[in-house]
């Protein structure tokens, strides 16, 4: 896009009124204005048209799995987990009151819930005690003591 200043129109304002004229000049920015906004709507059509052909392509399957990947980079384990939740589906979600009463398999989705809890307790635990502070920093420093001074001994001059 050109950089131009209200100097520059300035100037070509003045050159077209001196070259056209006076009467035919709101005719010619008539169908200047016209000829832009035909090129603007063949430039919307085109970027639409591309776009389209773009979707039909797959690019935004493509670019989205491209942002993920570089999500996942920075978080590889969020990658792992996501990716395990995906297929298994998320352990921390089960409902044993889905099953019925009494039944084995509803013993056994009670137990992988109580086992999924202790997990993400253990897990919550480790992530705070990552995140908090040192604990040397939090315990209260002892204060100082000095140390009683020796007694002074002292020598006194003999007389001889």
């Amino acid at each position: 896009m050109p950089d131009i200043g209200w100097m520059e129109l300035l100037v070509i304002g003045v050159v077209a009124l001196i070259v056209v004229g006076p009467k035919d000049l709101p005719v010619m920015f008539r169908k200047f204005g016209q000829f832009t906004g035909k090129l603007r709507s063949m430039a919307r059509d085109f970027q639409r048209a591309m776009n389209d052909a773009a979707d039909e392509a797959g690019v935004s399957e493509i670019n989205r799995d491209l942002r993920n990947a570089t999500k996942y980079a920075r978080n590889p384990a969020k990658a792992g987990m996501d990716a395990l939740k995906d297929t298994m589906g998320d352990p921390f979600e089960l409902d044993p009151t889905k099953y019925d009463e009494g039944s084995e398999t509803r013993r056994i989705a009670e137990e992988k819930l109580a086992n999924a809890k202790k997990l993400r307790d253990q897990i919550d635990a480790r992530n705070a005690a990552k995140t908090a502070p040192p604990a040397a920093a939090d315990a209260p420093q002892a204060d100082v003591v000095d140390k009683p001074a020796a007694p002074a001994t002292t020598t006194e001059p003999t007389k001889s």
